[in-house]
């Protein structure tokens, strides 16, 4: 086992799924999917400091296998602390090559809160 596979913890995609309201609409709630894990770190440079005293939320680098593709706007649970994050770029943009031995794909993410109905 390598220190990359020692920091992984279990995470939880939430799946948004639109529901009917009984009145000819919808609204959209978040259920648990797939299971899968992800190395979470929170991004503490200098430049994200300062975007939080600017009011960006704090952001993180999420670090999973290549078999795990997140993509802008995913939100998923981590199990240890129920803590949700959504996804701020692509699991393309930034990967190890096929040629690598290091089996690994990051994304950025921000903690989020899902909205209320």
């Amino acid at each position: 086992m390598n220190l990359l596979q020692e920091s992984m913890e279990d995470c939880i995609m939430q799946d948004k799924i639109s529901v009917e309201d009984g009145y000819g609409g919808f609204y959209t709630v978040y259920q648990d999917g797939a299971k899968f894990s992800a190395a979470v770190v929170l991004d503490n440079s200098m430049q994200s400091r300062i975007a939080e005293k600017e009011g960006v939320t704090a952001l993180y680098t999420i670090t999973t296998e290549k078999n795990i593709n997140l993509q802008f706007h995913d939100v998923l649970k981590r199990v240890s602390d129920s803590k949700i994050f959504r996804i701020l770029s692509d699991g393309d943009d930034k990967k190890t090559p096929k040629s690598a031995l290091l089996n690994m794909r990051q994304v950025a993410a921000e903690e989020w809160s899902i909205p209320d109905e």
